[in-house]
């Protein structure tokens, strides 16, 4: 079968996953909801499949999630960046499964991103503790809350679907290292 042609159904796939399991297992931390699957979507998408397609199955994931009203505005910077850097980082600096767990730095690139931006304009801001503005901070111990289980999951997805030989099946070219 093409490249194109297992790389498009694994995405559908990630996109199904991210969509159906998201939901089942999150829980409210702050003015957002922690998904740890879609973090683990995060980190198998960006190594398997590159940082432009985990970039696309993110924001497709965000937008049936929002449509669907199981997810939130903040679903986009919340996972889209946390995607983005384990593909960059596994195809341009180290392809190693270890780059899972590189997945919370993007996590918490969209957190500032969120604290800045976003939580503002909906009425989410945190009150100064000390004269100090604390959103970007929270924001981001509450996405750790939720990315860092993520990539764990997923590192461990990623080691079983090798370890079976899935991984070099489905796309051969793709996940060799």
């Amino acid at each position: 079968m093409r490249t194109l042609t297992k790389e498009v159904t694994l995405s559908i796939v990630m996109i199904a996953l991210g969509v159906v399991l998201s939901p089942t297992f999150n829980f409210p931390v702050g003015p957002t909801r922690a998904y740890p699957f879609q973090h683990m979507v995060n980190a198998i998408s960006g190594i398997f499949l590159g940082p432009w397609y985990a970039f696309i199955i993110a924001l497709v994931i965000g937008a049936i999630r929002n449509a669907f009203g199981t997810g939130t505005i903040f679903a986009f910077p919340g996972g889209i960046p946390g995607a983005l850097v384990v593909g960059l980082i596994y195809r341009y600096i180290k392809k190693s499964d270890y780059v899972a767990f590189t997945e919370p730095v993007g996590t918490t690139i969209g957190a500032l991103i969120s604290a800045i931006l976003i939580a503002p304009f909906i009425g989410r801001t945190m009150p100064p503790l000390l004269g100090i503005g604390v959103q970007w901070a929270l924001f981001i111990v509450y996405w750790l809350i939720s990315s860092v289980p993520g990539c764990v999951l997923g590192f461990l997805v990623i080691k079983v679907l090798r370890r079976t030989g899935v991984a070099e099946a489905l796309l051969p070219e793709k996940v060799s290292r």
